[in-house]
């Protein structure tokens, strides 16, 4: 467990962007990615204009999510080089989009795959 670990209360109450931020950070430090299936597959959501699947930093924040409606569905661990293997290119071919860590009263934000896929991939430039 890092220091930057925050509680799920917190978690939940950062901005969209924050969220994406925190994701973005855990996934490159744990290599998965999380999102929620039942038995028909992932859990699809639909905004206004893209069809999404929803994902999440962490087992923990995805099965705050299976409530309500989605109650029968459980997380699902994706391991990140799956994730960027097939994933992304098969959601694209899809027209999906990703909901990045969506909370109850808030989808977040709402992405292209290949742009997680870009923030998720190291690059070579920057060193810190």
């Amino acid at each position: 467990m890092s220091n930057k670990e925050k509680s799920l209360a917190e978690l939940m109450n950062l901005t969209p962007e924050g969220r994406y931020d925190y994701m973005i950070e855990q996934v490159k430090a744990n290599e998965v990615i999380w999102s929620l299936q039942d038995h028909d597959g992932c859990v699809m959501l639909t905004t206004e204009d893209e069809d999404c699947i929803p994902m999440w930093p962490s087992e923990e924040t995805a099965a705050q999510w299976a409530v309500d409606d989605w109650k029968d569905c459980e997380p699902l661990a994706i391991p990140l080089a799956e994730f960027q293997q097939r994933w992304v290119s098969g959601m694209e071919d899809d027209d999906l989009f990703i909901a990045v860590f969506p909370v109850q009263d808030d989808l977040g934000v709402v992405v292209a795959p290949f742009e997680v896929d870009q923030r998720l991939t190291p690059k070579k430039s920057q060193k810190h």
